[in-house]
């Protein structure tokens, strides 16, 4: 938790759901509106001015309880198609936005994974899945720290509001493609290397604009539209690829 920002929960009800959200108090925010997301895992935020009272962010819920609500029933009905991983031969693993066959290969001299036709091959000592996901995880981890951070100096360099490279982290998020600190720093997830480019795109002019507009008011919106036009349908993908990208 950086200085001046206060973590909480709070629990609001609509209808028979019990709606849990997470409190985020910053005195580093730039707004004094009050934010609130529904992250891919179904995992409800909402950003706030320090000074925010629990009644105002009680009343900001309550009002926004149904828009909540039906984000988490979207999330619910696409969860139950996903099944749980085991990485064995057959498997999908996506990269890019593609969806390769994993095959699993035992080698006790060559190690490591590689991209063949539309196979992704682990190179494995063992077949446990604790091995061949950790194969596959430093194999991913390793192809994202080599293209997101070229995606943003490219991106970057287009936006006249950004006159030097903001400060970039990559790492594995299980509720979020990125965020923007209220001090300016850039994180990204790693899981971006799984979907289509134009979704790695649309995560990276997101955070960009956040620069210039740090909340998601109607001028934000205006902001990100007049770089990228058909944000809301790059968005629809990556939301219904989220059950599978973000799985580690």
């Amino acid at each position: 938790m950086t200085p001046g920002q206060t973590d909480a929960e709070m629990v609001v009800t609509y209808g028979e759901r019990r709606i849990h959200c997470q409190i985020r108090r910053s005195a580093l925010r730039r707004t004094q509106r009050v934010a609130i997301h529904v992250e891919p895992d179904g995992c409800v935020r909402l950003d706030a001015p320090l000074q925010a009272t629990d009644t105002q962010i009680r009343r900001a819920l309550t009002r926004r309880a149904r828009w909540i609500h039906l984000h988490l029933v979207e999330i619910e009905h696409r969860l139950r198609h996903v099944a749980p991983r085991e990485y064995v031969s057959g498997e999908t693993v996506l990269y890019l936005g593609r969806r390769y066959r994993l095959k699993v290969i035992l080698g006790d001299q060559i190690q490591g994974v590689r991209l063949r036709g539309g196979y992704v091959e682990a190179w494995v000592p063992s077949r446990a899945p604790e091995v061949v996901r950790a194969a596959l995880d430093g194999w991913q981890r390793e192809r994202a720290r080599l293209l997101i951070p070229q995606r943003v100096a490219n991106m970057a360099a287009q936006l006249r509001w950004i006159k030097q490279m903001p400060p970039l982290s990559l790492r594995m998020m299980q509720r979020q493609w990125g965020s923007c600190s209220p001090s300016g720093r850039i994180s990204l997830n790693l899981g971006l290397i799984r979907v289509p480019g134009a979704c790695i795109d649309y995560v990276i002019l997101h955070e960009l604009c956040h620069l210039k507009i740090h909340n998601h008011g109607k001028g934000f919106y205006r902001l990100l539209a007049a770089h990228l036009p058909g944000w809301r349908e790059i968005k629809q993908r990556l939301d219904s690829l989220a059950e599978l990208a973000l799985r580690h």
